[in-house]
């Protein structure tokens, strides 16, 4: 069986959606005969936003872990480790002087990003297993795209090398990027690097059409070595959770919801629903700004509303699945129509019906047409959001969507193992 090294920062137990991408992928990478080698950090030298131990469950007997320390920038946050940035520093925006300078520091003078602390041990630890294991592809997935960086330099050092780069967000375009006030010049830094791991790469992979355009638009010639492969959901994590239908209609939302994430539509239109006598839960399920909370309590009263925090990953797919209607929300941002959440599939999965507040023509909007599991509105549209709230079970019943089976990590993993064997077509 061939051997792939695969490279990531996120590895059990940190929690979040790039975490399983990889877990997932390299659960059923066997069935296509690839063998997957993890190269991951010591979570003892980790800095990870969110944990959840659950997701080892995922982790087969069979499979090789191999972790390396680290140097963590991000010590400056020990004290309190609730601290530790989330989608980089854009969940909660500390405008305080402090707030603002520690983002300047970040953006300026941790280039591409702090995580990169882990690079020299991933480094020599690469090596050393290629060099033993006779290991001839390699595939880093980023954020943190610190770890682009490893797989540079290992294509640099080995010619012999298929070098697979994952990018599941943008680089410089990122919507939280400008929260860094990057200089001239750090800004200029960090697109060489960007530009140094498209054009060595030689294969790139991404999760959206959008974000495929994007980086073609930064090096001619590439999307000819670009593929889209999209987060996905896993089957057996589903097995044994009944889906419910409440009696009382219930919303859920679940994830971060920081201040560019619009939620007065949907507010004013439930308000709408509520004046007409019409009673309901809002729930949300994960990590909330404390603006966007104080916002939610100003229009829904608080026998109406659920607020949970961010819960492991199993108990946020009964969270799903004991739902009316699912909320999906993209931040306000000029690359929003690039922006595919990890929970996307999971809520496909779960067959209830989406209500996606965000871009009508982006490529969640896309994703959620083609399965036919809801629809996509403006953030402001208010009569279309009523109107959906009150006819909404018409997008139930996806169980037998072939559309929706594509996206298991089953499907996917065989894409992946089909791009590991295209040697012949890389550049």
């Amino acid at each position: 069986m061939a051997k792939v090294l695969i490279i990531t920062y996120y590895w059990p137990p940190s929690g979040g959606a790039g975490v399983q991408r990889w877990l997932k992928f390299s659960k059923y990478l066997p069935e296509f005969g690839w063998e997957p080698v993890i190269l991951t950090v010591d979570p003892g030298y980790a800095a990870y936003p969110v944990t959840d131990s659950s997701l080892k469950d995922d982790l087969t007997g069979s499979l090789r872990v191999y972790s390396t320390p680290a140097t963590n920038y991000f010590s400056i946050y020990k004290k309190d480790k609730s601290r530790i940035p989330s989608a980089g520093f854009a969940n909660t925006i500390d405008n305080t002087f402090k707030g603002k300078l520690l983002r300047f520091v970040r953006g300026n003078f941790f280039l591409p990003d702090p995580r990169r602390g882990w690079n020299k041990y991933a480094l020599k630890k690469a090596c050393e297993l290629i060099e033993t294991e006779g290991i001839r592809h390699v595939i880093t997935t980023s954020p943190p795209h610190s770890t682009q960086l490893i797989g540079l330099n290992i294509k640099r050092k080995y010619a012999g090398i298929k070098w697979i780069a994952d990018l599941r967000d943008p680089w410089t375009d990122i919507y939280y990027y400008k929260q860094f006030y990057p200089t001239f010049i750090s800004r200029n830094i960090d697109l060489i690097l960007e530009k140094s791991v498209l054009k060595a790469a030689d294969r790139i992979i991404t999760v959206g059409d959008s974000l495929k355009t994007l980086f073609a638009s930064k090096i001619e010639g590439i999307e000819k070595k670009t593929e889209v492969i999209t987060n996905g959901y896993d089957e057996s994590d589903f097995k044994g959770i009944r889906a419910n239908n409440p009696n009382r209609l219930t919303l859920t939302y679940v994830g971060t919801l920081s201040d560019i994430y619009p939620v007065e539509g949907l507010l004013m239109s439930l308000n709408t629903l509520r004046s007409k006598g019409n009673d309901f839960t809002l729930r949300f399920v994960g990590t909330i700004s404390e603006k966007v909370r104080l916002l939610i309590h100003s229009f829904i009263p608080e026998k109406s509303l659920e607020f949970l925090p961010y819960v492991i990953h199993a108990e946020a797919i009964k969270y799903m699945m004991n739902s009316s209607i699912l909320i999906l929300i993209i931040p306000l941002h000029q690359s929003s129509k690039s922006i595919i959440t990890g929970k996307i599939f999971e809520y496909l999965a779960a067959g209830k019906p989406i209500l996606c507040l965000g871009p009508t023509d982006g490529d969640a909007a896309r994703i959620i047409n083609s399965c036919g599991a809801g629809i996509t509105l403006n953030y402001y549209d208010t009569e279309k959001i009523y109107d959906f709230l009150t006819d909404y079970t018409k997008f139930s019943g996806l169980s037998d969507n072939q559309a929706v089976k594509e996206l298991s990590r089953f499907s996917l993993a065989k894409r992946i193992a089909d791009v590991l064997e295209s040697d012949q077509n890389m550049s």
